[in-house]
């Protein structure tokens, strides 16, 4: 019995592009709507709830429905061919819902405008604003109109110099550019540090410094950020129809992913023997994981992470992930012929002899006293490490460019890389070692990873940040490719959609409530809650897994041994 890898990888086309919008969605839409709308991280994180919302309902009923979808091209590609489209199409026009908020902040929409961070400091000088730290200020404590206006976004050391970063333009030309490098009037940081607008141990770091380089000023996203914020939310409650558009919008393209993510999942054991679905989740993921990794590197690309793009229009941007998604649908639907694998997997669930013994006549498969409670526990470990793993996609953008100043493109490169180079040898061994024993190794090093990203900051040794960030990857694939599995291995091939459901049903409960609940902490306490929260949950997880006893790698019948190829 082998896996067929080229089946399969075609079949993972679904998972790739549903993949590739979540990533685009979950970097994006957190920016948008604190960067131009000017939402808190509560209420942002309370946005970023509603695809979960959708999908606590629609994903077990598109899931059982598709189970009775007796469609000539299937059950389940119907409803991913509909509902790609639609997702596809609404995500670019989301964008102009997008750029008409855009249009009504132009006044202070240019970062290093002297005009817009005067317009800012007149509106909000004397609100009562937070730093990511949680430090409470007002701007006409800490700075004149003057002062705060001359405050620039980024900045360059040369020469043990801290330097302006000058964006001006004259005649067409960057202004003041010395042997390549952005030059202006010497950055006066002991001045900041008199009114305690920036630390002694940050004025040191920046001048210690000794090669040309351009990175944020920490002045900036501490004080300029959170006054941007609020000058856009006030803008968005004064007229809030492009808020209203968007969020019009942003919900047809969150049901249309809602009507087929049960199905697309559900396609996999639909096509796959019982005794290969860890192996064959392990390239779903991986094809998952590619889909992440093409659209992070999109964002390189247009530098989505770049303070000087925090207002960029996105609507060139959608458009590519849009493109993304359908050239992967096409892909899909002239390689996958659903009806034709899933009559070839029946046939060798027959052959080889591992049929399920405990079904009744109707179909439906009764389970043990013993077996309920293990799927109980197995649920509410996904809950748990949902909790822990979503507080982090859903905010990370916002995080690595207010606190750690870094590229979070980059950084979950880095992460889905790890997790695409362990997704093969984690399915291998997991049909030796067992589901249990691997999701458990996978829980111990993810919260290892959340736990000691919770100390590092922007001065910390990029090779550790990485390696955190590898640690939570290959955690993560650890997790990801057993516990779906443990779920269906419950199941019977009739009502696979149903456990499927189950399965998100238990993710996106967890996936409704952390970014919401982490935003509050976040607006709290400050933005160094924001691992540590993560942390928690997934250790948690630990404790509800050791006690699950079902769902695990399976012993087939004599018969279907004799058959297998062990070696694969």
């Amino acid at each position: 019995m082998k896996l067929n890898y080229k089946r399969t990888i075609f079949v993972g086309f679904a998972f790739f592009l549903i993949c590739a919008f979540w990533q685009a969605y979950d970097n994006t839409i957190p920016l948008i709507l604190t960067n131009k709308f000017g939402m808190s991280q509560t209420l942002s994180g309370g946005v970023m709830t509603l695809d979960n919302v959708l999908a606590l309902f629609m994903l077990p009923l598109f899931g059982a429905i598709s189970d009775r979808c007796r469609s000539r091209r299937g059950k389940r590609t119907p409803f991913i061919l509909v509902g790609t489209i639609i997702a596809a199409v609404f995500f670019v026009i989301l964008s102009f819902a997008d750029l008409a908020q855009l249009k009504q902040i132009s006044k202070v929409a240019e970062i290093n405008d002297p005009a817009g961070l005067i317009e800012i400091y007149r509106n909000e000088k004397d609100a009562t604003l937070q730093t990511p730290d949680g430090d409470k200020y007002t701007l006409s404590e800490l700075f004149t109109e003057e002062e705060f206006s001359a405050i620039p976004a980024q900045l360059v050391v040369s020469q043990g110099k801290v330097l302006r970063y000058d964006f001006r333009e004259v005649n067409g030309d960057p202004a003041g550019f010395v042997n390549g490098v952005p030059y202006g009037e010497e950055y006066d940081l002991q001045s900041l540090v008199a009114k305690g607008a920036m630390t002694e141990e940050d004025a040191a770091s920046l001048s210690e410094r000794k090669a040309d380089k351009e990175f944020t000023n920490p002045v900036y996203t501490n004080y300029v950020v959170p006054a941007r914020q609020a000058y856009a939310w006030n803008v968005t409650k004064a007229n809030p129809t492009p808020l209203i558009i968007f969020m019009v919008l942003l919900l047809i393209v969150l049901v249309a992913m809602s009507t087929f993510r049960s199905p697309a999942v559900a396609l996999m054991p639909d096509v796959t023997v019982k005794p290969l679905r860890s192996k064959a989740n392990a390239i779903i993921n991986l094809m998952g994981s590619a889909g992440g990794i093409l659209v992070l590197g999109l964002g390189m690309v247009f530098a989505t992470s770049a303070v000087r793009n925090s207002l960029m229009s996105y609507t060139l941007y959608f458009a590519v992930i849009a493109a993304i998604m359908l050239l992967a649908l096409l892909i899909f639907m002239r390689t996958v012929k659903e009806p034709q694998f899933a009559a070839e997997m029946e046939a060798d669930t027959k052959r080889y002899g591992i049929e399920d013994k405990e079904e009744d006549l109707s179909g439906a498969r009764k389970l043990s006293r013993g077996e309920r409670k293990s799927l109980i526990l197995l649920l509410a470990s996904i809950v748990l490490w949902f909790m822990g793993y979503n507080a982090v996609t859903s905010k990370y953008s916002v995080y690595a460019s207010n606190v750690l100043h870094k590229d979070y493109n980059l950084t979950l490169i880095i992460a889905q890389a790890a997790a695409i180079v362990s997704y093969l040898p984690v399915g291998l061994l997991s049909s030796k070692l067992g589901r249990k024993k691997m999701i458990l190794a996978g829980i111990v090093m993810l919260t290892t990873a959340f736990f000691v990203a919770s100390f590092l900051r922007e001065s910390s040794p990029t090779m550790l940040m990485n390696a955190m960030f590898i640690l939570a990857g290959v955690g993560w694939a650890t997790i990801n490719v057993n516990s779906f599995p443990m779920v269906v291995e419950m199941s019977k091939g009739s009502n696979v959609g149903k456990y499927t459901g189950i399965y998100y049903t238990a993710s996106m409960a967890a996936q409704t409530i952390t970014p919401w609940i982490s935003g509050f902490f976040m607006d709290k306490f400050g933005m160094m809650t924001f691992f540590p929260y993560a942390a928690i949950f997934a250790g948690l997880a630990f404790v509800t897994m050791f006690f699950v006893r079902h769902g695990d790698n399976k012993p087939v019948a004599k018969k279907g041994l004799e058959a297998l190829d062990v070696e694969d």
